[in-house]
């Protein structure tokens, strides 16, 4: 494309053809103010209006079919032509020259503002204390219903103010009384605050193609609703809270605060809730697009176990989703196991092994955490051995979980994918026994402890050595060994987690006839996941929350069942596991087997003559690096951790990778780019009823085939089911790639030596703002400069400053004050406001 040359405020600028006056400054960063348009959309003049429009159940006809023309406050003037051209849609031309500040376009932009600010409030914005102004006290005594929202300090539309100025016979704002819609999910719509830019329903429209917003004119004014009905949902919105990032008022706000440094966190929970931080709106997008070979690439960039995580994921990424504000929050876990389960090796091609470093490491244990570590210390190029005391890999994932939620040969199928990178897998070897940690650690550049919370844990419970009481991890284990487990008709289940659950759905499948429940915690308090437990009741297992085991009963040394005893409280007042009973409350529960399943506990003798040290039946580590105290041993996982969900696990050994990997001279840099980055399309499209679409459901065996053995129970979705559920998804990330409009030239200096050193030493007023602009402090001094060196040595907030010369005293007074300092140290009564005793 062409170039062309042309002047803006006699600097010289070439930009290509085609290119607007508006862009063309800005490329030379001189800032021409604008309020309608905004970097990611088109020029506003010309957007037409709609028929009617809604706010809330308010249904307004357009008196007019006349077309918006802008807010005309980017005007600029062009020599040689006699009106003032709008620079957002004016494109260069060779030659052309162009000013942009004289003092009359400024004059007319403020006559250009003033429709924007006539019914909008506008007391604060000229306000000499506005600046850090809590809005909840006024010293000019505004009315509260005339001051500015609670953008005041952070408002697009103020700083414009404050660059062009407040329009001449601008008349006192009169609220207007409109109902604020705040019942709808993620934002609220204030329309008193409304200014009619139209910036949202261009976003709306040009950007996402939905068209949920549009205008309509009445008495003169813009009002801005929804197009097609009262509710966002019935004008087929789809909440993708573009129209509240292009806002520059309070007239669309986020329901939850946003700043610059939590934005990707709150717009984005599903990946930040993520231990992993697993990309779920790109994996999920893909998965709309039919690219399922690439969805399981993006998931195996953070997790080597993308089929285990699709079943047994606690999915702490579904209850953050923005979807559920909606109606019901995305299969976020259930389609990660659909692209899981397609079995494409797409990832491989592009998993880089890096050259060998001629580093050894030691991993023990081959569970979740292990592995892990071992796929990314393999991948940074070093040797790894994984030794395992079990006859096969896998752990808890392989002896922990049971069949019907995890089958054997997807764990061996993830594991497989893990050791073709070149791990070393060594099994039936126990160390301690086979290989001492000695051996490993004169062996061995580095040893990472992951032997996991394979073990039940023992409570002392009176009866607890009858036959036919069971501890929960070892009937799991002996079940997925193959192991001849016997059941007896009535069980009772002891315990309110996860493994009880597991328990519990156990013995029905191994013929149990009724199994019940008694747990410490109330029914809300269980710490088993809610799915867990519905899933447990669905299939019969009747609950018992808040009570405990008194004693088991025999008779003549057969069981004969359990006493209980009401458990008042789980948790002491700091959070404390500390059980209170109400000894007077008991029950009896006739039963033929009793299942403790009351948590799991390591096994610490790999630990003997190490060094290492153990804390609670747990090895002490750094929280960070995950160091252990002796020189190049790491630990992680369950083993440092107690009983965690997988995903957890599997980000301990990410963690694990990283730290071993700087430990061995590396950078810990163990992230892999498994498909090419995508070509980012904002457009979405309209789709009616879009609020309303259903959470598709998984296929599960009836419940009338689950007990006959431990076929899967949830069988996955079809290709069909996936595509539809993932067209579900907001694609809240969408907001994050909307660029931030061009603001004001800014009068913050940033607080640094250098700029410090050119601050007169003369009395004013500083000002001192934070990271995100907040206001600090204002302060009224002597000596502007120094005072600012000791900001600069002492606040550690303080990231940005102003000052303003003003000769608080005079002369005679100032020379007067800097004796008494020099001969005191500090003004009676230690600050300014005993100053005029002096005087």
């Amino acid at each position: 494309m062409d170039e062309i040359t042309l002047a803006i405020n006699d600097i010289k600028v070439t930009v290509p053809e085609d290119t607007t006056i508006l862009d063309a400054a800005r490329s030379v960063d001189i800032y021409v103010p604008t309020l309608c348009a905004h970097p990611r959309l088109a020029a506003a003049r010309g957007l037409a209006p709609n028929d009617f429009g809604f706010r809330g159940d308010d249904k307004i006809l357009s008196e007019t079919k006349d077309e918006y023309e802008g807010c005309r406050l980017c005007i600029v003037q062009v020599e040689g032509m006699d009106e003032y051209q709008t620079a957002c849609d004016t494109l260069v031309e060779a030659g052309m020259t162009v000013y942009t500040e004289t003092p009359e376009i400024q004059k007319q932009r403020r006559k250009n503002l003033f429709p924007y600010l006539q019914h909008h409030p506008h007391a604060c914005l000229t306000c000499a204390q506005k600046e850090g102004c809590s809005r909840t006290q006024c010293s000019a005594n505004v009315p509260e219903e005339e001051r500015c929202c609670p953008l005041l300090g952070n408002c697009e539309l103020e700083r414009i103010v404050d660059y062009v100025g407040l329009p001449e016979g601008l008349p006192k704002y009169v609220p207007q009384g409109i109902p604020v819609l705040d019942q709808e999910p993620l934002f609220t719509r204030d329309y008193n605050l409304c200014i009619g830019c139209t910036r949202c329903i261009r976003a709306c429209q040009e950007l996402r193609g939905v068209e949920a917003i549009g205008f309509v004119h009445r008495g003169g004014e813009i009002l801005i609703g929804t197009a097609n009905g009262p509710t966002l949902a019935e004008s087929a919105c789809k909440f993708c809270t573009a129209c509240v990032e292009v806002c520059p008022t309070g007239a669309l706000t986020d329901k939850e605060e946003i700043t610059a440094a939590n934005k990707e966190e709150v717009l984005v929970p599903c990946v930040s809730a993520c231990p992993a931080n697993i990309d779920v709106p790109r994996y999920i997008r893909l998965i709309a697009d039919g690219k399922y070979a690439e969805a399981e690439a993006v998931i195996r960039e953070k997790v080597p176990f993308p089929a285990v995580l699709g079943r047994i994921c606690f999915h702490p990424c579904e209850e953050v989703c923005r979807r559920e504000e909606v109606n019901e929050a995305m299969a976020i876990c259930d389609l990660k196991r659909f692209v899981a389960d397609q079995d494409t090796d797409l990832w491989k091609q592009r998993v880089k092994i890096a050259p060998a470093t001629g580093k050894r490491v030691a991993v023990v244990g081959s569970g979740p955490a292990g592995l892990t570590a071992a796929y990314y210390l393999t991948a940074l190029g070093h040797s790894v051995t994984v030794f395992e005391a079990e006859s096969k890999p896998g752990g808890m994932l392989r002896w922990g979980i049971p069949a019907y939620r995890l089958p054997a040969e997807v764990v061996q199928r993830e594991i497989d994918s893990l050791l073709s990178v070149g791990i070393e897998l060594e099994v039936n070897a126990t160390v301690g026994k086979a290989v001492s940690m000695g051996d490993l650690q004169e062996e061995y550049d580095s040893v990472f402890l992951a032997t996991g919370a394979q073990l039940a844990r023992r409570i002392p419970v009176d009866g607890a050595d009858l036959d036919g009481v069971l501890w929960g991890m070892d009937l799991l284990r002996n079940v997925r060994r193959g192991e001849d487990v016997k059941v007896e008709d009535r069980v009772v289940v002891i315990g309110g987690g996860g493994v009880a659950m597991d328990v519990a759905l156990t013995a029905l499948r191994l013929g149990a006839k009724e199994v019940q429940v008694a747990s410490l915690e109330c029914r809300e308090e269980m710490p088993a996941t809610e799915w867990e437990i519905e899933e447990a009741v669905k299939e019969g297992v009747i609950l018992n929350p808040s009570w405990g085991p008194g004693k088991i009963v025999s008779d003549n040394g057969k069981m004969k069942g359990i006493d209980l005893v009401c458990c008042t409280c789980v948790f002491d007042e700091q959070g404390r596991f500390s059980p209170t009973f109400d000894e007077s409350e008991t029950t009896h529960m006739e039963t033929d087997m009793v299942i403790l399943a009351v948590g799991q506990a390591t096994e610490l003798s790999v630990l003997e003559g190490s060094g290492i040290k153990a804390e609670r039946g747990l090895i002490k580590a750094d929280t960070d690096t995950l160091e252990t105290g002796v020189e190049g041993v790491f630990a992680g996982g369950e083993v440092v951790s107690g009983p965690s969900s997988v995903i957890e696990v599997i980000q301990t050994g990410r963690q694990a990778a990283i730290s071993i990997d700087k430990y061995l001279g590396g950078s810990g840099d163990i992230k892999q780019a498994l498909i090419p980055p995508d070509e980012f399309d904002a457009f979405m499209g309209r789709e009616e009823g879009f609020a309303e679409r259903q959470r598709v459901s998984m296929p599960s065996l009836p419940l009338g085939e689950r007990h006959t053995g431990f076929d899967e129970v949830h069988l996955g979705y079809d290709e069909e089911m996936a595509r539809h559920e993932a067209t579900r998804c907001l694609k809240c990330d969408y907001r994050l790639h909307i660029l931030a409009p061009v603001a004001p030239p800014e009068k913050w200096l940033e607080l640094t030596s250098d700029a410090v050193e050119t601050v007169p030493e003369l009395a004013g007023v500083y000002r001192l703002l934070d990271a995100e602009k907040g206001v600090l402090a204002i302060k009224g001094v002597m000596n502007m400069k120094q005072a600012l060196e000791e900001e600069l040595q002492t606040n550690e907030r303080a990231c940005f400053f102003t000052i303003e010369e003003d000769e608080m005293y005079t002369k005679r007074e100032s020379e007067l004050l800097q004796q008494y300092l020099q001969e005191f140290g500090e003004l009676p009564g230690g600050g300014m406001d005993e100053l005029d005793d002096l005087f």
